[in-house]
């Protein structure tokens, strides 16, 4: 059969009738016919293989001879005749006489090419197969993804007779060949990781299929997983020589010598996969000012160089480092201009350079690479691994990369392109001179010119021009710096009833003016200084008191809590500082300060708020902000629980939600803020505060997100507790420790801080931290395979939960002594504690720890022996878990399916489940990924693949030995067992 043709339908040789219009028939999977919504009967068997022994002629008249032998071979019974006559009356009764008509003896079918869904098919795959040969690779994987979506199981399934079975035979395999070609594009664009899990499934579907084997390999192959790749290779020799007495095609052999030989070439995907699977093309670049003035020479040398680009790294840094003289506005505007030399798009970001935290290269390159169209799934985790997947995604491309402030060299390298047609522009206050290659340009302040027209450009012609001299003095006085001249320029321009000859006389006192060369970022502190001095005296308060938050930004509600303000008055001030310069709009409803402008309004809240006070009372009401609403949150995320209660008051109220979605969106989307004010409020007296916010947004450490912010401010907050000898709030921080611990797996750390919470609290008389630490120890030893000294903790978590009222934390020490009861083989008891803690976080409308209990009664249903069971609650709760936005849990209940599935004996769907958890990751870090090895690796045995299984199982035992888990000897007897026979 032609490959990229499939079995062909020729063109209809009769019009389509009108009234036939609707009709629509699939041959893709079960027979059905449709006229418009209608499903309209296709008869008996043998009526349904007249149909499609019609259909599948195109229109060609079939004789009754043709379609006897169709529908019953060689041995028809002998009124076949008689019968052929009345199914084909039978369907022209439901499909109308002009649709099947009686010519010469036979039968025959007028309807239209797109009425027939194998035509639709095949129409789109030879727009698929030449969008591939063009070069094309998304458009062609989108139009195979349409053509395999019309398939609906077997095709013409349950259809009898010789004609239907050869048919079918061929349309199987013709989806195979689809299916094939796409995973070939998959692989081709990147998209590796993704098809592992797939493959994986085909494979066991289809083992004698040596192109879905090839396709693994090379998968796994480009995955880091050389092992297992050998393996399948492996494992596909063995079964053909026994299956079949043949050995694997030279393309398999010759693809396992290159995977021995590490071939770099076949490690990465195909210079032909441009464009990318998800081809977009980025605009990034930021708003070029509409009034650039001046800097010609510097325009013209940039644009030169961009429009040559091949490969060259352009680096505008500034004279001696100084803030504020116009890099970021000159290479956005020389970036805007040269836009035409990059078709395919540009990328931006601010590297934060001149603060205390830069942003760090590979959360950039996550960054860069979704904007690029990598799927997150798809995005490594180490800086080396985005670095390489970053310079070959732009591979083929013209793209052009502007690196905002950035801190130095070392942060720059692995953001640069590194093919020609990509160029990047950097802007820094260092002169970069290690950075190899770059195009260096020292950018000084304005010409006298410049600085006038600048000046005049915001002001006005008319002010400037009744008034020249004093508006030489002004950018005489601003040391010609842009963003003094431009600060003071917006102020003036604001203040209809000032003459120009009022701010020159303001610039006269050298306690304002700017010190161009010996000040050094003193000289951006006067020109702020101007700005500030003509705010409004609520506008200055803002202004100081704002600069106070470490976070990124603000949002307006958090500012409010600052300022002590409703959200109106809040709003109004802080546009007007917006206006002024003072302050960026960085996104709707949320405000950042240019570091150098935060360093300056703090130095002013030093300075002028009066009383002193007031200082830490304003951080003090953006800490109960952030804690009131982590509250809200926490108690709609998880109700009936008795934590909010134990926090500190709070004097305000916090936001309030409608929708737990809302909810979940604003912790997120305020992690960094909220987590920089925990750390700030840590060292001073809103210590307890500060540690109650931790407890509050726990999530920011259980779902993976933030966790390692989250870990360092917690770790930070138990030191200064310390510290200070306030052992309740010592306790509750070390209960966070222990959280972010549990959830990467680190157990030995994690029972030393539980241990030590618990300790502290009973002293504290602080009843919460008890329960929880007995809880996580119950769970931490249940891991480390201490399974008595667990459920001893456990019923001691259940009975301070109860005496707290605290009915979650009671349905969450019966979930976790389920557990214990799975491996102690007390399977009946397991299922009744699961079903209590079900039923409790039923009652109170748990949704988040509903899913961990359902999780838990799929472990005790899997260890009683009743997968179907067992499933039906992983997957719902693993539907939980995706609403609740908990990726980590995500993939641990996808283990677990596996393990479910493995006991049903579907090793096929475990694999896939296996390949799932692996590829999203786990709660229990590298301890749960050894357990989900040793699954996929069982799995992977019974499907005859015994080489991949064992390349799984030593992969598991090199990180058990490294952690010291118990679990390292059941891989150890796993290895030792002999290879079983494919």
């Amino acid at each position: 059969m032609d490959r990229d043709s499939g079995p062909r339908v020729p063109n209809q040789r009769a019009p389509l009738a009108s009234e036939d219009a609707e009709l629509h028939f699939s041959v893709l999977g079960p027979v059905r016919v449709r006229r418009g919504a209608q499903t309209l009967p296709p008869g008996s068997p043998q009526q349904r293989a007249l149909l499609v022994a019609l259909l599948l002629r195109d229109g060609r008249t079939a004789t009754a001879h043709e379609l006897i032998d169709a529908i019953w071979g060689e041995e028809p019974p002998s009124q076949a005749l008689a019968a052929i006559r009345t199914y084909a009356s039978r369907l022209r009764k439901a499909l109308t006489s002009e649709t099947l008509v009686s010519e010469s003896g036979g039968y025959a079918l007028r309807i239209g090419r797109d009425a027939l869904d194998l035509a639709v098919a095949q129409e789109l795959a030879a727009e698929a197969y030449k969008a591939n040969a063009a070069g094309d690779r998304a458009q062609a994987r989108a139009l195979l993804n349409k053509v395999l979506g019309l398939w609906d199981g077997e095709p013409l399934a349950n259809v009898p007779g010789p004609y239907a079975e050869n048919q079918r035979t061929r349309l199987v395999e013709w989806g195979l060949q689809l299916l094939e070609t796409r995973l070939d594009i998959d692989l081709e664009v990147g998209r590796h990781a993704e098809a592992v899990s797939e493959l994986t499934a085909l494979t066991a579907t289809h083992p004698l299929r040596e192109r879905l084997r090839e396709l693994l390999m090379l998968a796994l192959y480009r995955s880091g997983r050389q092992a297992e790749a050998l393996a399948v290779y492996a494992d596909t020799r063995r079964l053909l020589a026994d299956e079949l007495g043949v050995d694997p095609r030279p393309e398999l052999s010759s693809l396992q010598q290159r995977i021995l030989q590490a071939d770099a070439e076949l490690a990465r995907p195909s210079e032909e996969s441009a464009p990318p699977p998800q081809p977009t093309r980025p605009a990034q670049l930021p708003a070029t000012v509409p009034d650039f003035t001046g800097r010609v020479s510097f325009v013209a040398e940039l644009g030169g160089q961009l429009a040559t680009a091949e490969g060259s790294v352009m680096a505008v840094s500034a004279l001696a480092g100084i803030g504020g003289v116009g890099k970021t506005t000159l290479a956005v505007h020389v970036a805007h201009q040269a836009r035409k030399h990059f078709p395919d798009g540009q990328l931006y970001v601010d590297l934060q350079g001149t603060g205390n935290r830069a942003a760090e290269p590979e959360t950039v390159l996550g960054s860069f690479l979704r904007a690029l169209g990598t799927a997150d799934s798809a995005i490594p985790d180490t800086l080396d691994e985005r670095a390489a997947l970053y310079r070959s995604t732009l591979d083929g491309r013209r793209i052009m990369v502007l690196l905002d402030n950035a801190r130095d060299a070392a942060q720059v390298r692995p953001l640069l392109p590194g093919t020609a047609g990509c160029a990047a522009l950097i802007t820094s206050r260092v002169r970069m001179v290690d950075l190899a290659g770059a195009h260096l340009v020292d950018l000084d302040v304005m010409s006298p010119d410049e600085a006038l027209q600048l000046f005049t450009r915001i002001v006005g012609a008319e002010r400037v021009g009744a008034e020249r001299e004093a508006a030489l003095d002004v950018v005489a006085a601003c040391g010609f710096l842009p963003l003094a001249i431009r600060i003071a320029a917006s102020r003036l321009a604001a203040r209809r009833t000032w003459t120009v000859s009022v701010l020159a006389a303001k610039l006269a006192d050298e306690r304002r003016r700017l010190d161009e060369l010996q000040a050094g970022d003193l000289a951006v502190k006067a020109t702020f200084e101007l700005g500030y001095g003509q705010l409004e005296p609520a506008q200055a308060r803002a202004f100081r008191l704002l600069g106070l938050a470490d976070g990124p930004d603000i949002s307006l509600a958090a500012a409010g809590a600052v300022l002590d303000l409703p959200p109106h008055e809040t709003e109004d001030l802080l546009e007007a500082l917006v206006d002024t310069s003072l302050l960026e709009s960085a996104a709707p409803g949320r405000y950042r300060y240019h570091d150098l402008v935060r360093l300056y309004a703090r130095a002013c809240a030093e300075r002028d708020e009066q009383p002193p006070a007031e200082r830490e009372a304003a951080l003090s009401r953006l800490l109960d902000f952030y804690l009131a609403t982590a509250a809200r949150v926490f108690a709609m995320e998880r109700p009936g629980d008795r934590l909010v209660t134990h926090l500190e008051p709070t004097g305000d109220a916090g936001l309030t939600f409608t929708r737990l979605e809302d909810a979940q969106d604003w912790l997120y989307a305020e992690a960094n803020c909220l987590l920089a004010c925990a750390r700030q409020a840590s060292p001073g007296p809103q210590l307890r505060r500060a540690v109650d916010l931790l407890w509050a947004a726990q999530n920011l450490a259980e779902s993976g997100a933030n966790s390692k912010v989250y870990e360092s401010v917690a770790c930070a907050a138990v030191e200064v507790a310390r510290s200070a000898g306030d052992t309740r709030t010592e306790a509750r921080a070390r209960t966070s420790v222990t959280n972010v611990h549990l959830v990467a797996g680190r157990y030995d750390e994690a029972d030393e801080q539980a241990a030590q919470a618990a300790s502290l609290a009973r002293a504290a008389n602080d009843p919460a931290p008890v329960y929880w630490s007995d809880n996580d120890r119950g769970i931490i030893a249940f891991n480390q395979g201490r399974h008595a000294e667990a459920e001893e903790h456990l019923r001691r978590a259940m009975e301070g939960s109860r005496a707290d009222g605290n009915l979650p934390g009671e349905a969450s020490a019966l979930c976790n002594l389920s557990r214990i009861h799975v491996v102690t083989d007390r399977p009946d008891e397991a299922i009744a504690l699961a079903r209590e803690g079900v039923a409790l976080y039923d009652r109170i409308g748990h949704a988040l720890r509903l899913a961990n209990a359902r999780y838990a009664l799929g472990i005790a249903l899997t260890g009683a022996d009743r997968p179907a069971e067992a499933l039906q609650e992983l997957h719902t709760a693993l539907g939980l878990f995706e609403s609740n936005r908990q990726r980590l849990w995500e993939g641990t209940t996808h283990f677990r399916i596996a393990q479910a599935h493995l006991a049903a004996r579907r090793p096929a769907q475990a694999a896939q489940h296996a390949e799932q958890a692996l590829a999203i990751g786990c709660i229990g870090g590298d301890r749960t990924r050894e357990n989900t090895l040793i699954t996929l690796g069982r799995a992977l045995e019974v499907l005859g693949q015994a080489d991949r299984a064992r390349a799984c199982w030593r992969e598991a035992l090199l990180l058990h030995e490294q952690s010291g888990a118990a679990e390292a000897e059941e891989a150890r007897q796993l290895l030792a067992t002999p290879l079983r026979a494919a």
